[in-house]
């Protein structure tokens, strides 16, 4: 089962206080763990980064989440209906403005964005639908979409521009699966997950 993220931080205690008033604590029921490293973020733009629902009001939400320490981000993305900022330690994220397609919820977490080429699309959607024990809710050209329950506030969306691949995914999938060795592993994209003990 998908049960949360794992965020890579040089400080982590900084960096749980962040995403803890980011999401005002609203995650769906993922837990987001934040892991010790001593590097900082490479300069590209990470394989997975989530989506924040603005709500009605959502440029005070950009503002609220600026006074907190993000910053707006440049990923080449132009001009779209959504504001791209970036933690306090680079990683990327969005904030969805209303009426963005399967956002169910008014602010905190709505999606877990993983980057997939259109080469790996039908094996990933298949290995994140067993692996993360979520049903496929959408399946067309610009996205596949999982999500828990028909109800559940967060879904897991896949699909293209993919970023490079790093040695290391600075957001991680974090998972459940009994009879799997805990640890860091690797989905058919080649992108970093962490199976919980």
């Amino acid at each position: 089962m998908l049960t949360g993220i794992v965020i890579d931080a040089c400080d982590v205690r900084s960096m749980a206080r962040f995403w803890a008033d980011a999401t005002r604590g609203r995650t769906g029921g993922l837990r987001l763990r934040c892991e010790q490293v001593d590097r900082p973020k490479p300069a590209h733009k990470n394989r997975l980064h989530l989506d924040l629902a603005g709500g009605p009001r959502w440029e005070a939400e950009t503002a609220r989440l600026l006074a907190l320490g993000a910053t707006r981000a440049d990923i080449g993305q132009g001009d779209v209906p959504w504001d791209v900022l970036a933690d306090p330690e680079g990683n990327e994220f969005c904030l969805l403005r209303p009426g963005h397609p399967g956002v169910r919820a008014g602010s905190g977490i709505v999606a877990v964005c993983l980057d997939v080429t259109e080469e790996e699309r039908d094996a990933q959607r298949d290995f994140w639908a067993t692996w993360s024990g979520w049903p496929v809710e959408e399946d067309h050209d610009r996205c596949v979409r999982l999500r828990r329950a028909p109800t559940a506030p967060v879904s897991l969306v896949m699909g293209p521009p993919a970023a490079p691949r790093a040695e290391r995914d600075r957001m991680r999938l974090l998972v459940s699966r009994p009879g799997v060795e805990p640890g860091t592993h690797r989905d058919p994209g080649g992108n970093t997950f962490h199976v919980g003990g």
